[in-house]
């Protein structure tokens, strides 16, 4: 059975633990190890089950507690070269991976996908096991056709969801700033997520929201656009709620 850990997503860090059976790895590390050992306690994550540290990219709210995690849960970082590179996170165990080069970790079998970033090369990541996939895809101002195809096929999508369109635009951001967000290496909206996920309907997958800006969106308006868009029932979308917020998705084989 896949479980997946959501810890935190969003501007303020971003932490997802994806465990099957008894091994499990860690999507990026954006806030302090202390938080993490906490939040995993909470959910019932064995930390002995985790056998590495996957970053998508660069950016602090991804990678600031990653340098801490690896040293002290005797972990390697993995990611691409550049993304390594830009990285800074100190001395580590690195194993370096490649976009679209699949590797296995257990009985796992993980693809970084290109994403659409302002990072060097930033990724997403599918996991798959016995005929069950996970997708984590955030950070990424368009939908790439790699990660557009593994959407379709994920029993679980945790998919960027980042701003509203109106709160954006009426929003307090500088106008360059704004812009970022908007283009197509900036994130994704609302209205753009529900669109990738219509036209990659399918109706046992689980979607969750991730990546809500805490100044430009609301979870309650990302779940009604999608909803809205989508056709799918507000139940069925889901999203961390506050600060502090955590989820286990589950899926069976």
């Amino acid at each position: 059975m896949f479980e997946v850990h959501v810890l935190a997503s969003g501007s303020d860090g971003n932490c997802t633990v994806i465990q099957f059976d008894d091994e499990a790895v860690m999507i990026d590390a954006g806030i302090s190890c202390k938080r993490i050992m906490g939040l995993m306690e909470q959910e019932g994550v064995d930390r002995k089950a985790l056998k590495a540290l996957l970053v998508t990219h660069e950016h602090s709210d991804h990678i600031a507690g990653a340098g801490v995690v690896s040293r002290k849960f005797n972990i390697p970082v993995m990611c691409n070269r550049a993304t390594f590179d830009c990285s800074e996170i100190g001395d580590v165990e690195y194993a370096e991976i490649k976009t679209m080069g699949s590797f296995c970790i257990g009985s796992m079998n993980i693809t970084p996908l290109p994403t659409s970033h302002n990072a060097v090369e930033p990724n997403a990541f599918l996991v798959e096991a016995e005929d069950r996939r996970v997708l984590v895809a955030t950070d990424m101002g368009k939908m790439t056709f790699q990660v557009e195809h593994a959407l379709k096929e994920a029993d679980v999508a945790v998919i960027e969801s980042n701003y509203d369109k109106k709160m954006l635009a009426e929003g307090p951001y500088p106008l360059y700033l704004k812009r970022l967000i908007a283009s197509d290496v900036g994130h994704l909206s609302n209205i753009d997520c529900a669109g990738a996920i219509k036209r990659t309907m399918s109706e046992s997958r689980q979607i969750f929201l991730a990546h809500l800006s805490k100044t430009n969106n609301i979870p309650d308006i990302a779940r009604e656009t999608v909803a809205e868009i989508t056709g799918m029932k507000r139940l069925r979308i889901d999203c961390l709620e506050f600060q502090g917020d955590t989820r286990t998705l589950k899926v069976r084989g």
